[in-house]
């Protein structure tokens, strides 16, 4: 199966969850591509495959300026996304109060209602946790991943 990681981030965190999920994917047999949103439109969901956000929070409760791009493009291109599977990682600090992962969170609200269709939970990834980044995301995976489609074997 095809899981495309497409990744929002700010400083690199994202981008360090990302890269640790997709080394797990693939020793699960996913075919996994991880791809910055930066200059993406939704054009990309057109693609035969499961998508993974993974997306920072910035300013208050903002999608990063690098994925933003994307953001847009589901408000000025809209079209169904109804066979569109996706999951989110969102990540935020949760001493912002309201706006914790409200970046994700944006993403999440626009796919929705465009119809696509969102497996599972969203994954939030606290920065006020002991844990780091990458562990907060591979406890979420491990949950996640059991609710995809049908997974082919390496």
């Amino acid at each position: 199966m095809q899981l495309h990681i497409l990744v929002g981030t700010v400083h690199g965190n994202a981008t360090e969850v990302a890269q640790s999920l997709a080394f797990s994917a693939t020793d699960l047999g996913f075919d996994v591509q991880v791809r910055p949103m930066d200059d993406q439109t939704i054009e990309v969901f057109a693609q035969d495959a499961v998508f993974l956000l993974v997306c920072s929070t910035t300013g208050s409760g903002d999608v990063p300026d690098k994925a933003q791009t994307l953001y847009q493009s589901l408000d000025l291109q809209p079209r169904y996304l109804g066979a569109t599977r996706y999951g989110l990682v969102a990540l935020g600090d949760s001493s912002y109060g309201d706006s914790f992962c409200a970046g994700g969170k944006a993403f999440d609200a626009r796919l929705q209602d465009l119809g696509a269709q969102r497996i599972g939970a969203i994954g939030e990834i606290d920065a006020m946790q002991a844990d780091d980044a990458p562990t907060q995301a591979l406890a979420w995976w491990t949950q996640w991943a059991t609710q995809l489609p049908t997974r082919q074997t390496a």
